[in-house]
């Protein structure tokens, strides 16, 4: 199964006004360049303080990735974030949960992969083509 498969599948296939992955990926993109939430430093902070800290740290790693549930994704983001989210893309709040815990690990790994966190322009960059590699533009 590819990796557009699995996001497919994780986010419940497609939503009203776009494919599910893509709404999904612009919603991650969001809270990674969200100046409110301090980029992906201030997520990976979240994570940290959410008893999360490890998954986030193999994910910007080079290892292999720590997986995580839709609970989690809901611990770390709140459930109020996750049900807005579900609302603007038409999906549950248990899709947006689980596409969460398949994407995002996806997103930061690729975002980092020399093992740190971007800094400035570099991560607009990077989330660019990763969203254009992702969604196969």
């Amino acid at each position: 199964m590819g990796l557009l498969d699995e996001i497919t599948k994780a986010v419940g296939g497609e939503t009203p006004g776009g494919s599910g992955q893509e709404g999904l990926m612009d919603q991650i993109m969001g809270l990674i360049n969200n100046p409110g939430t301090g980029g992906l430093s201030g997520l990976v902070e979240k994570f940290n303080s959410q008893g999360l800290g490890d998954a986030m740290s193999s994910w910007i790693s080079t290892g292999e990735n720590q997986p995580v549930s839709g609970q989690q994704m809901e611990q770390a983001f709140g459930g109020n974030m996750i049900q807005d989210i579900a609302q603007k893309l038409g999906i549950s709040g248990a899709d947006v949960s689980s596409g969460l815990a398949a994407l995002l690990p996806k997103v930061i790994d690729g975002l980092t992969p020399e093992g740190k966190v971007p800094e400035g322009g570099l991560l607009d960059q990077g989330l660019d083509f990763l969203k254009n590699k992702i969604l196969g533009r």
